[in-house]
């Protein structure tokens, strides 16, 4: 479970109360979930409240999900530079709604070279609220995890519909149709707030992986 604050008022003070929040005495979060420039008084305030181990997670490519590799990629060498433990890319899915496949994988590709480079988690956020379909849920899956994403993501939280129990399903029955359950993750985002949320995806998770 992550904690995120990912808003254009985004303050200093706003990223070391999260990291507060982040430590709690049934247990820490895995991760916070933060802009690339936060990153530094992110590390320096999870050091010093004693949990260096709560991972920093950032986005590049992040809301618009662009089709330019070249920025994605800088954008996401710059996270790595900040000192991201994990970059959370958005896919480009409006090119793959106009039926550019490739461009997706291009970019997811390149950005897990970078990645894979520096020992970073790479998270792929795939935006099913706007994908809609579930070929094209099913497709941003696929390319994704062909071009090496560790996680596949839902949404970025910043559209009108995130996770949802249908999107997750398809995102799951992918993960375990191409065999890489063991290597591969999911994580529903956008509106997962309580336990009783979590719940609807562990439930699905149960069904399809540990049953």
């Amino acid at each position: 479970m992550d904690l995120t604050t990912l808003n254009d008022d985004d303050t200093n003070e706003k990223v070391i109360a999260l990291c507060h929040q982040a430590k709690t005495p049934v247990g820490n979060t895995a991760a916070i979930c933060i802009y690339p420039r936060f990153i530094p008084i992110a590390r320096k305030t999870l050091k010093e409240q004693g949990t260096p181990d709560i991972r920093i997670a950032t986005v590049t490519n992040f809301p618009h999900g662009n089709d330019d590799i070249d920025i994605a990629l800088a954008e996401t060498r710059a996270a790595i530079a900040y000192g991201a433990d994990e970059v959370d890319v958005v896919f480009p899915y409006r090119a793959l709604i106009a039926g550019n496949e490739q461009v997706g994988f291009d970019l997811v590709k390149a950005c897990k070279d970078a990645c894979a480079a520096a020992n970073v988690l790479l998270k792929v956020i795939i935006e099913t609220g706007e994908l809609k379909e579930e070929a094209l849920i099913r497709k941003a899956s696929e390319i994704s995890i062909k071009a090496g994403a560790d996680f596949i993501k839902t949404s970025t939280g910043k559209v009108p519909v995130n996770a949802t129990p249908e999107s997750a399903r398809i995102m799951m029955e992918v993960i375990r149709d191409m065999g890489v359950s063991k290597t591969v993750g999911f994580k529903p985002a956008g509106g997962v707030r309580t336990a009783e949320d979590a719940q609807k995806f562990l439930a699905i998770a149960d069904e399809l992986f540990w049953r």
